[in-house]
């Protein structure tokens, strides 16, 4: 399978590219969704709340009174930490079971709205950020969803700005037109760059580079970044280095040292479920027919 990021602002249209994935066989996991579930009425999630802020969290028919909860969990560092501690291994858990359920040949759409702010990207094969306009977000917020326009352009406030959303995307999808655009740009995507990803990586198979998905690349300077990255996450502390050999190129080349002969080899099992297949004699590249790369795999003297 492969696993992508999608993510962006509040009010920038992530639920549009999600059902168009899912409406072509994407297998979506909803990290909203999740956190809902696990403090439902009845759950432990829900128990340990009561427990660490008080039985007023929760409104007449014993479910959880959200703003009740905002109220007292964010009123300083300790509270946020409490309530942290509490759902984030309930969602990290639950996220994990639907990620064993899915099929081998999936691909997996992990809807994650603060992804870039938890330095969550290298942690996926793709990221996609679909991105909208501030004041067009704001505009949704007030006219779609009834918030009050303090409160929209706070929210916004309070999350990554475009910057440091470019600085990690793959994708880069632009919602500033109407939804039927988007979801036509989401097709695109899936099927001319996330099917033969997930069929390349399944098969073993280096891509075929697609010029159309190169000419889509939304930020070349940090390509090496993201793809360095990325090898990080795969190689943990099987590697003692990774480099660029090849930093300005549009086929960067990356050099990983292994701790040892035993580490080359866990390498070499995580590089090819982590996108970047064999190609001979220790070296692998890359699956993704959008991100060409080479990477060599050696080991420290």
């Amino acid at each position: 399978m492969i696993r992508v990021g999608l993510t962006g602002g509040i009010g920038a249209g992530k639920s549009t590219v999600a059902k168009t994935f899912v409406e072509r066989g994407g297998f979506h996991v909803d990290a909203d969704k999740i956190a809902r579930e696990v403090v439902e009425p009845g759950t432990p999630g829900l128990a340990q709340l009561v427990e660490a802020f008080g039985e007023d969290i929760l409104v007449g028919d014993g479910s959880l009174d959200r703003a009740a909860l905002a109220a007292k969990a964010f009123v300083d560092d300790e509270s946020r930490s409490t309530l942290n501690s509490i759902t984030h291994p309930l969602v990290g858990a639950r996220t994990q079971e639907l990620l064993e359920a899915a099929p081998d040949d999936a691909i997996v759409i992990q809807d994650i709205p603060l992804l870039v702010e938890s330095n969550m990207a290298p942690f996926f094969h793709l990221v996609i950020i679909v991105h909208a306009d501030p004041e067009e977000r704001v505009r949704r917020l007030v006219e779609l969803r009834g918030m009050p326009e303090s409160d929209a352009r706070a929210r916004i406030a309070a999350q990554a700005d475009d910057d440091q959303r470019r600085a990690v995307a793959d994708v880069w999808l632009d919602n500033s037109g109407s939804p039927e655009a988007l979801a036509a740009a989401s097709g695109w995507v899936w099927e001319r760059r996330l099917v033969p990803f997930e069929t390349n990586v399944r098969t073993r198979t280096p891509a075929v580079v697609d010029a159309e998905l190169l000419a889509a690349e939304p930020n070349s300077s940090t390509l090496p970044t993201r793809i360095t990255n990325r090898l990080w996450a795969l190689a943990g502390a099987n590697a003692t280095t990774i480099d660029a050999a090849a930093r300005g190129s549009v086929h960067p080349e990356f050099v990983i040292t292994a701790r040892d002969a035993d580490a080359s080899n866990v390498l070499a099992d995580a590089l090819a479920p982590g996108g970047f297949v064999s190609i001979g004699d220790s070296r692998f590249g890359s699956a993704d027919p959008g991100r060409p790369a080479a990477v060599n795999v050696r080991t420290a003297e």
